[in-house]
């Protein structure tokens, strides 16, 4: 009877393993849905012909939804607000797809580029940690200060006009986007993040910076 109990012990999954394979169900679900709902907002402003709601705005909208869904994270609202930031950031991206698509030759390709190497360094970066378990936590305040400076760099690229430096912080966000790839996905496969809404927000946020930042380096590298 004591020997059946241990077997049946040990082949049963320890709740913490059973926890984390929940969190990742949940935010792959969830982060799917939000790319197709970003993808079907950004399809409708360009559809429409809305312009760019500018810097202000855009800047409002994002940490201003940000903060409401991480202070609803816990409760219904919370999964409400994924999909209103997601949206709003669809909305953003819009009229930059179509800038690209209609007043850059090749516009398509470059798009479906950036696209493509969107979809291959997540997938491969993810799959990475998820085969081998290694932990990225110790890439927390590499990531927070390199974002924070990278953030700050566009602010003045964007703010005085300097092409050289919107383009070295396209290359930085390709490089901490990736790196943040590696760190949240190893933070939900150790436990280090419970919370799915939390995690589809910081995964969506990554791949959508990665693919504006690559799209922006394509344009500029095919010399357009």
């Amino acid at each position: 009877m004591r020997s059946d109990r241990i077997q049946t012990a040990v082949a049963r999954p320890a709740p913490s393993t059973l926890a984390v394979n929940k969190v990742l169900k949940n935010t792959y679900a969830l982060l799917s849905m939000t790319l197709l709902f970003s993808a079907a907002t950004a399809g409708l402003s360009m559809a429409l012909h809305w312009p760019h709601p500018g810097l202000i705005i855009t800047l409002v909208g994002y940490f201003g939804l940000l903060f409401l869904t991480s202070r609803f994270r816990n409760s219904g609202w919370g999964l409400l607000l994924v999909f209103a930031l997601t949206g709003f950031m669809g909305l953003t991206l819009g009229p930059i797809v179509s800038y690209y698509v209609s007043a850059v030759p090749n516009g398509h390709q470059l798009v479906m580029m950036a696209m493509g190497g969107t979809g291959v360094i997540f997938l491969g970066l993810s799959g990475y940690v998820l085969t081998t378990g290694k932990d990225f936590s110790f890439m927390a305040g590499f990531l927070f200060s390199g974002i924070l400076v990278a953030f700050l760099a566009g602010l003045a690229a964007v703010l005085f006009g300097i092409p050289a430096l919107s383009l070295a912080v396209s290359a930085m966000f390709v490089l901490l986007m990736s790196g943040l790839i590696l760190y949240e996905t190893s933070q939900i496969v150790h436990g280090g993040e419970t919370n799915y809404i939390m995690a589809t927000v910081t995964l969506f946020v990554a791949i959508f910076n990665l693919f504006t930042s690559l799209l922006h380096l394509l344009g500029v590298f095919g010399d357009e």
